[in-house]
């Protein structure tokens, strides 16, 4: 049963996060992944980018995990993720899409999707909200959801390879 006071009671800039993350994740799909490149996909990539940046900035107001400082390795997850939005955008703006392609896609896996998968970890607040009940039940979850990441990554890069367009091997020495 879904338990929203965690959340309602977090820190306002807790509550914009998971906003701005939400909005992301659901956006990701319909953005980053229709075959057409219209209109649509340019309005909802603006608002995608815009979410994102908005979910990664918000991070360095969030110190729930102190390791270095007020700061954990998330937080430079949120400035690699900021770097790869602009060269993202500014790949699609000088015409080379598939380095936009492959860096908005990549963003959206592993800049959102796997760093959401821990915030299901027990005590973390999303936990609280979605599990409140049995919050190691999140455990065995968290291990579906990475294992689906996984395999969805290794199938995208075996059709590639089939095609020819992943990992070309070449040795550089």
């Amino acid at each position: 049963m879904l338990n929203l006071s965690p959340l309602m009671t977090a820190a306002p800039v807790v509550q914009l996060h998971v906003a701005a993350a939400l909005l992301s994740l659901l956006l990701g799909p319909v953005a980053l992944f229709r075959r057409r490149r219209d209109r649509l996909h340019k309005a909802l990539g603006y608002l995608w980018i815009a979410a994102m940046a908005c979910a990664a900035l918000s991070s360095f107001w969030i110190h729930s995990i102190r390791l270095i400082g007020p700061f954990s390795p998330i937080h430079l997850l949120a400035i690699l993720s900021l770097a790869s939005l602009g060269y993202g955008l500014r790949a699609a703006i000088s015409g080379n899409i598939p380095a936009h392609r492959k860096t908005m896609q990549g963003l959206y896996f592993f800049g959102l999707a796997l760093p959401g998968v821990f915030t299901l970890w027990p005590g973390r607040t999303m936990n609280r909200v979605l599990f409140d009940l049995a919050p190691m039940l999140a455990v065995p979850v968290m291990a579906i959801l990475i294992l689906a990441l996984v395999w969805l990554g290794r199938k995208r890069r075996v059709q590639k390879a089939a095609r020819g367009t992943a990992f070309p091997l070449h040795n550089p020495f």
